[in-house]
């Protein structure tokens, strides 16, 4: 693909370089716990790897300036044996460099020496870079020409993955798996088949997606795809808007809309086609012994397909994604799969997917508001807002 502006995210499953990336992390390959800081695609892609994925390291996400959070998380981690990702491409986030500001400082109180614990990924100049210079910190660099919520398959999402032991090859593998089948044929490629149909749906008035994965550890996902799906395609007053669900969970509530709302949702589930499996013990209470001859899977399979005819039904549009099972492979597809599907709809659209410039607008004002050195005039547009305040 061309390399040029985003478009080298679709490069990224033969680009990044595995064994780099786990040489770097060596240091900190000892962890009992992992704490990314990061925020939107500089931490969501690798939060989504984390919550899906099996590890003997406890992995926490810092993407929030909650103070309380904050506080908590740290006071209950074992500093001496926690292993840190600060991730930022422009090394200036603000609540990034705050968060890392606060965890260093939450080291030094407990004696231990943060720099042996510490991992950067950055871009190749700016504070964190300069930070890492200083503190001789192991550092990889963020890929030219890739925007956060495209990084997945890359230092930024694989730092963290190679700290927990996750197989970067095999996530890698999963990308070029799909990389390799996308072509000028949408019965050839369902990544851009995907892309199209969203696209198709949304002018007959699907302005509304719901991602509804069934298995519980692509909840996290679900939070990938919104920012993926609403900072690429939501410009020029087009662009769906992603609402994130949970297979069988949200059965018992969301689908209520989605069949009987307004006709204005099409939803999207994810479902892996094997699982490990546990069965219902049997039990002789009236009306419940049917399920002492089922498994959890075989229940929550059956939920799945209630789910796809009872919109079918009511001619609501659903699309189904399949992956083999969740681990790495499945998720290098899928994530690469809706990468390079929402890659074509922008392109359908007529929108650039590879910017963010109303994200950029709230950064400008907080960063004005916080008395950053620089002119910014959205600061001048959130003092001059009308307010209304009912007490």
């Amino acid at each position: 693909a061309n390399a040029e502006h985003g478009y080298a995210a679709l490069n990224l499953p033969g680009t990044a370089d595995p064994d780099a990336i786990k040489a770097t992390v060596e240091p900190v390959a000892d962890a009992e716990a992992l704490v990314i800081v990061g925020i939107g695609g500089s931490a969501l892609g690798a939060a989504t790897l984390a919550d899906a994925l099996d590890s003997e390291v406890d992995t926490y996400v810092l993407d929030n300036v909650d103070p309380e959070h904050t506080t908590a998380l740290l006071d209950d981690l074992p500093l001496s044996d926690t292993a840190v990702n600060v991730v930022s491409r422009s090394g200036t986030t603000a609540e990034t460099l705050a968060n890392f500001l606060v965890v260093r400082e939450a080291f030094e109180t407990a004696g231990v020496n943060w720099t042996e614990r510490t991992v950067v990924t950055t871009g190749e100049a700016g504070p964190l870079r300069d930070l890492a210079r200083k503190h001789d910190l192991p550092v990889l660099k963020v890929p030219d020409g890739v925007p956060g919520r495209f990084s997945v398959l890359s230092t930024v999402g694989l730092a963290a993955a190679a700290i927990r032991g996750d197989d970067l090859d095999a996530l890698l593998q999963g990308g070029r798996d799909v990389a390799e089948s996308l072509s000028g044929s949408l019965f050839e490629s369902p990544a851009y088949a995907y892309g199209a149909t969203t696209y198709a749906l949304d002018n007959r008035g699907a302005s509304i997606n719901a991602m509804m994965p069934y298995a519980e550890g692509l909840e996290t996902y679900a939070e990938w795809y919104a920012q993926l799906w609403a900072e690429s395609l939501g410009k020029d007053g087009l662009g769906q808007t992603p609402v994130r669900a949970l297979g069988a969970t949200d059965q018992h509530s969301q689908l209520q809309l989605y069949r009987a709302g307004p006709r204005n949702t099409m939803a999207t589930f994810v479902h892996p086609r094997e699982r490990e499996d546990r069965a219902i013990p049997a039990t002789d209470v009236e009306g419940l012994s049917y399920l002492g001859d089922a498994t959890l899977g075989e229940l929550l399979d059956a939920e799945f397909e209630a789910t796809e005819a009872s919109l079918a039904a009511a001619g609501r549009p659903n699309v189904r994604i399949e992956i083999e099972r969740v681990d790495e492979r499945g998720l290098g597809q899928l994530l690469y799969g809706l990468e390079a599907a929402c890659v074509l709809a922008g392109e359908l659209h007529g929108v650039d997917t590879f910017v963010q410039p109303a994200v950029e607008w709230g950064k400008n004002a907080a960063r004005g508001l916080l008395g950053a050195d620089g002119q910014f005039e959205e600061v001048r547009a959130v003092e001059d807002k009308e307010r209304l305040v009912v007490e």
